[in-house]
């Protein structure tokens, strides 16, 4: 079986990559990076997910963003935007994280060199989301175009391929697929803003996104049955 590095934050999306990537016939090798976020809580979904969807191994980098701030995922001073409606969400919020998914992809770059992978799995999404321009077709064609120049399997001719599986998906479509692939997204963590027993807030952009996903399947989302 070939090998994969998935990145995996601990977030609905990226849980449902990684079952992507198992039933595409890939050894997965989940990824988390610690980069300075306010929450514990999405690190300790991500162990949960990887073992529960069955990652060959997870491994954990930390970076320091918080040291450049500029994002209310990394600074406490700055207020998770709250009750946006759809349209607003079209527009950068501060919740975007600067460099994270290309300081991200490039440490899974070097990942996948090491474990002798040519794939790697991200969960950017392109439709339900928040305006990030690194969850764009074009950033992941750009990045994949600049990892051949980059590292030594590419300038061997043995190019790194990133998937983006749901980058053209709603939120609903992905809950879907995930559901048919037996995700169980109680495990899962995409609040922006927990309470202090990591229960979500029920009102980030990210909440809004997954609560009205669910709710257009007739379903309850199963992360709330697992927090007080």
């Amino acid at each position: 079986m070939p090998k994969c590095v998935v990145l995996l934050s601990g977030g609905l999306d990226s849980a449902t990559v990684l079952a992507i990537a198992k039933e595409l016939g890939f050894e997965p090798y989940a990824l988390t990076v610690t980069y300075g976020q306010r929450h514990q809580v999405e690190i300790e979904a991500a162990e949960r997910v990887a073992n529960a969807i069955g990652a060959v191994e997870h491994r954990y980098i930390s970076v320091d963003l918080e040291a450049i701030g500029g994002s209310a995922l990394t600074d406490s001073s700055i207020d998770v935007p709250k009750d946006r409606g759809h349209d607003e969400m079209q527009d950068i919020p501060v919740t975007y994280v600067p460099a994270r998914n290309t300081v991200m992809l490039a440490l899974a770059l070097g990942y996948a060199e090491v474990i002798d992978a040519t794939d790697i799995f991200i969960g950017v999404n392109a439709v339900d989301y928040s305006g990030y321009p690194d969850c764009r077709p074009e950033y992941i064609a750009a990045f994949e175009h600049m990892a051949r120049f980059a590292t030594k399997a590419g300038v061997e001719g043995r190019g790194v391929r990133i998937h983006a599986p749901l980058i053209a998906r709603t939120k609903t479509q992905i809950i879907q697929r995930g559901l048919e692939l037996g995700v169980d997204y109680s495990l899962t963590h995409s609040c922006y803003d927990p309470g202090s027993e990591g229960q979500p807030c029920g009102r980030c952009d990210s909440c809004l996104l997954r609560q009205a996903a669910f709710k257009e399947l007739g379903m309850v989302d199963p992360a709330l049955a697992r927090t007080p």
